[in-house]
């Protein structure tokens, strides 16, 4: 008796359930197949060039997931590499290195998968992104552990960042739009700045600001947590915004006489 609605007998709560599920699926993968990413980096026009014409003569038995496992490889092994690197100016080089790899690997995957016409909408935007964030945790904390960054900024940064991509994926849920850049900077750009920066430090791990010395890569993480942090206040207030005009709370109905009175 409990598993059943009163008044139709014959449909039962898990029914109801299975329903539920069966459509929410639907609109999880309607979302995902009109998701529109926004990629406005500084150099997205010519790294899609580039990667187009690689994708194209990438050899067939290479797909798309093996070159997001060699992203995610590479950036674990950058992060190593920054512990290394304390210890031998080799394990700065390697930086570089991984992170061309990753580069290679995180920016072609999808690309591949368009190119050959082997998109999975919903699979790829999930493993990409759960793959992003156990990279950007070894990164980081292979930062934080060499000792070129302090461990609280080096926290502090991942906090930002988590916060940021939680917002984008929720916006790309709620709006549609996947946005992969801010400011003219996506990931492409900011490897090279991350790899100018290891090269930097191959010369000293410190820079002199108003007379004072601080470590080079918490004066480039403090930057990037106010910006990344800017940023995520200016896209709450935007796409709340957009969200409240595209369904303004409606006036609430009277209930009929007599009803309101059995509430509570």
């Amino acid at each position: 008796m409990a598993a059943r609605w009163i008044g139709t007998p014959e449909v039962s709560i898990m029914t109801i359930v299975a329903t539920m599920a069966k459509t929410a699926a639907g609109e999880a993968a309607g979302s995902a197949r009109d998701t529109r990413r926004v990629l406005t980096g500084l150099l997205s026009a010519v790294e899609k060039r580039a990667l187009v014409w690689m994708a194209q003569r990438l050899p067939g038995w290479i797909n798309a997931d093996h070159l997001t496992a060699l992203g995610l490889v590479a950036m674990v092994l950058t992060g190593a590499s920054f512990v290394l690197g304390r210890r031998h100016p080799v394990g700065l080089v390697l930086v570089v290195v991984f992170l061309a790899i990753n580069w290679l690997g995180d920016s072609l995957d999808g690309t591949v998968a368009r190119v050959r016409n082997q998109q999975r909408p919903r699979y790829g935007f999930y493993v990409d992104h759960v793959v992003d964030a156990v990279g950007t945790l070894c990164l980081v904390g292979g930062m934080a552990l060499s000792g070129f960054m302090g461990p609280v900024i080096g926290l502090t940064l991942l906090i930002t960042y988590f916060l940021l991509s939680v917002e984008a994926y929720l916006a790309t849920y709620a709006r549609g739009v996947f946005r992969m850049s801010f400011w003219g900077f996506g990931p492409t750009e900011l490897r090279i700045i991350l790899a100018i920066g290891a090269i930097r430090l191959m010369f000293s791990p410190t820079a002199t600001l108003f007379g004072f010395r601080f470590l080079l890569f918490d004066v480039g993480a403090v930057v990037a947590i106010g910006c990344m942090a800017v940023t995520f206040v200016a896209a709450v207030v935007k796409n709340t915004r957009a969200l409240y005009l595209a369904e303004p709370l409606p006036r609430a109905s009277r209930p009929p006489d007599g009803q309101g009175a059995n509430r509570g």
